[in-house]
């Protein structure tokens, strides 16, 4: 039995199913921020949201998909561990540094929608100007 393809199977499903997680993670806690940054606008952010989750799927399966090559010849289980741990990794960080990536962007986001709820106006009104020529 070849064990390169027993190492593409294994890869695959545990990627995917990481990518799954995270972004269902993402989602469901994330829609807080995005509530938040407009305003209660519930649709909005509920359309907002899903589109943020299939951008996400659609960037870490395919950096999934195209990180499935190998060079290396898998001849025993110490090469498949080894192979898995490597491109596993990899994945693992990259679903990190988008976590991340997306949590500073609605924090930045939320942010701005904060500041710009608490603006007051710079001169507060000093009384009525006359009108001429009425």
């Amino acid at each position: 039995m070849d064990l390169t393809v027993v190492a593409y199977v294994i890869y695959l499903l545990i990627s995917i199913g990481l990518t799954v997680w995270v972004a269902r993670t993402l989602s469901r806690n994330g829609r807080v921020f995005i509530g938040d940054v407009l305003q209660g606008n519930e649709k909005l952010a509920d359309a907002v949201n899903q589109l943020l989750v299939v951008g996400f799927y659609l960037v870490n399966i395919g950096f999934v998909t195209l990180y499935l090559r190998s060079s290396e010849d898998i001849l025993a289980a110490r090469d498949l561990f080894e192979a898995l741990s490597v491109k596993l990794g990899v994945v693992l960080l990259v679903l990190g540094v988008m976590h991340l990536g997306n949590v500073w962007v609605l924090n930045k986001m939320r942010r701005r929608g904060v500041m710009e709820r608490q603006h007051i106006p710079p001169v507060a009104p000093q009384g009525w100007t006359p009108q001429t020529g009425v």
